[in-house]
């Protein structure tokens, strides 16, 4: 069994290699990633993860919008795992707002997202599904699909400048 030390961190090339497509989403292995994923993210206080980050790649993701020290002001929304995921932008306004990564421990940065966006993918029974998201819950799942994608949220900061220490994250958010 997993445990959080075993997110795959920064560095480790996976987490810059495109995630495959799952063609069998009743296939039993998918449903155990389902499982072990939900586990980890839950264990690390994470409001969303990808398969990528435990070192499997494939396009497989959960998002999963609470209130965290980290993000007290995110909406409460049950986890939604999503596979094979794609999605378009309903609302082009892009805001930027902090983001972290179980992946980019001890690290925040100020992120540009777009609002609003549509979302496609499979359910895990292999549903297609759809899904309109806006705000944070949005910002979780486009940074979360970046990881398919072989990207981490350091590659879309502006500026060098809106990336602290986490202790400075903290400091930002309670004054």
């Amino acid at each position: 069994m997993l445990n959080t030390a075993d997110i795959v961190q920064l560095g480790d090339p996976i987490l810059r290699e495109p995630a495959q497509r799952i063609d069998d989403p009743n296939n039993p292995k998918f449903h155990a990633l389902m499982s072990t994923l939900q586990t980890m993210m839950q264990e690390a206080n994470g409001v969303g993860i990808a398969a990528p980050q435990i070192g499997e790649s494939w396009q497989l993701i959960i998002i999963a919008s609470r209130p965290t020290a980290r993000y007290p002001n995110a909406p409460l929304m049950q986890p939604i795992i999503m596979i094979n995921p794609s999605f378009e932008v309903t609302d082009s306004t892009t805001d930027k707002d902090w983001e972290g990564c179980l992946s980019v421990p001890g690290i925040r940065a100020l992120v540009p997202r777009v609002r609003a966006i549509k979302v496609y993918f499979q359910n895990p029974q292999g549903e297609s599904q759809e899904l309109e998201l806006k705000d944070f819950p949005a910002r979780v799942f486009q940074h979360e699909f970046d990881h398919l994608q072989g990207l981490v949220y350091l590659d879309r900061v502006e500026n060098n400048h809106d990336i602290v220490a986490e202790s400075e994250f903290f400091k930002l958010i309670t004054t």
